[in-house]
């Protein structure tokens, strides 16, 4: 009987209910954002101001207890997620940064590709972190603004050129997918070159494709230079070399944006009878394990993936505890020379691969 008179906390769901319109919308409403028109963003506040409703990082600064966990948000699917190497490793350096503050990781997914907001809203609605780590975000994600503004502290793993005053940590895909084309060119003498980009809505694919371009017009290559845009899969690798058909047999070197990419244009390769390296030069980026094991060997760039997680949560925790700092910061990148691109003798089954800091 005592909680009766218990006033409910408003909810951006009420808000929504009472205008019209999704908790999403009413969310960019009160972060004012430019996407919702000035007069519903005038009847959504009007209505937020009577219904009486605490934003939530006000509602948390009265908090005298956090909520003793953090959030890792990957707005795809949990299939997508846990059957990547990429996340595995983000996933790693995460937990460990956690486990040492003795706090709580909670993996935000979305469930299926019809709801891409859901892992944003779960976090922002649910008041079950004191801070997130953002990763594989969208260049059009429309709720990285209103994760932003809405008062939880957020660092994010990647680049973000439009965001100039978030707190991000990632690498430079740029200049490392130039200095592996350079390589190409410069060591192994390929002047016809192939670039199976990543997914351009990601601005890592972008970069990459960037680079490799910045390569090719640095040294008068670009009327001899291709570009097929894949999603990363190891079967877009393949198909790839098959949608060129006869043209690929004019290629001498490929760049893929990631392993299982080049792992798959390096299967199609071998079965239309063209040899790796000695008809065609390939390179990866990554280097989470695959790399090592195909034969050829592959070379890559090798992306620090867990230590970039482990610089994300450990910067989180520091602008949770209140503490100033970067707002920006790079880690470096490598490449690794092994078989694929001619650097190591065919017959070399040890990985003591080439490593070229850039």
């Amino acid at each position: 009987m005592a909680g009766r008179g218990r006033l409910r906390r408003v909810t951006l769901r009420d808000i929504a209910d009472r205008v019209g319109v999704t908790p999403t919308a009413v969310s960019m409403a009160l972060a004012d954002n430019p996407r919702i028109s000035a007069n519903t963003r005038q009847t959504i506040k009007a209505t937020a101001h009577d219904l009486g409703y605490v934003p939530s990082s006000a509602a948390r600064a009265l908090r005298n207890q956090r909520a003793g966990a953090i959030a890792l948000i990957v707005p795809t699917t949990a299939t997508h997620v846990f059957g990547h190497s990429y996340f595995m490793h983000v996933l790693e350096g995460t937990s460990l940064v956690a486990n040492e503050r003795d706090v709580q990781l909670l993996v935000s997914t979305n469930r299926d590709t019809e709801h891409g907001l859901a892992a944003y809203e779960r976090v922002m609605r649910s008041r079950s972190a004191d801070g997130a780590i953002l990763t594989s975000a969208a260049i059009d994600d429309p709720m990285i603004e209103p994760l932003i503004a809405s008062g939880l502290p957020v660092v994010m793993i990647g680049s973000f050129p439009y965001l100039p005053s978030a707190v991000t940590v990632g690498v430079d895909d740029r200049a490392a997918s130039r200095a592996m084309t350079e390589h190409l060119i410069t060591a192994h003498n390929r002047t016809s070159l192939l670039h199976i980009s990543g997914t351009l809505d990601h601005q890592t694919g972008v970069d990459r494709r960037d680079g490799f371009l910045d390569a090719v017009r640095a040294h008068h290559l670009e009327g001899d230079a291709r570009i097929v845009e894949g999603d990363l899969s190891e079967e877009s690798g393949r198909r790839a070399i098959a949608d060129l058909g006869e043209q690929i047999r004019e290629i001498d070197g490929l760049v893929a944006a990631n392993d299982d990419m080049a792992f798959g244009a390096l299967t199609a390769l071998r079965s239309i009878g063209l040899e790796v390296p000695a008809d065609l030069s390939i390179a990866g980026c990554d280097d989470f394990g695959l790399a090592r094991v195909t034969t050829p060997s592959l070379t890559t760039i090798r992306v620090p993936a867990k230590e970039l997680a482990q610089v994300a949560t450990t910067r989180l925790f520091e602008i949770m505890d209140g503490k100033d700092g970067w707002h920006r910061h790079v880690l470096e990148v490598e490449l690794v020379l092994r078989q694929s691109c001619g650097c190591q003798p065919l017959d070399d089954t040890d990985d003591a691969a080439s490593v070229l800091e850039i």
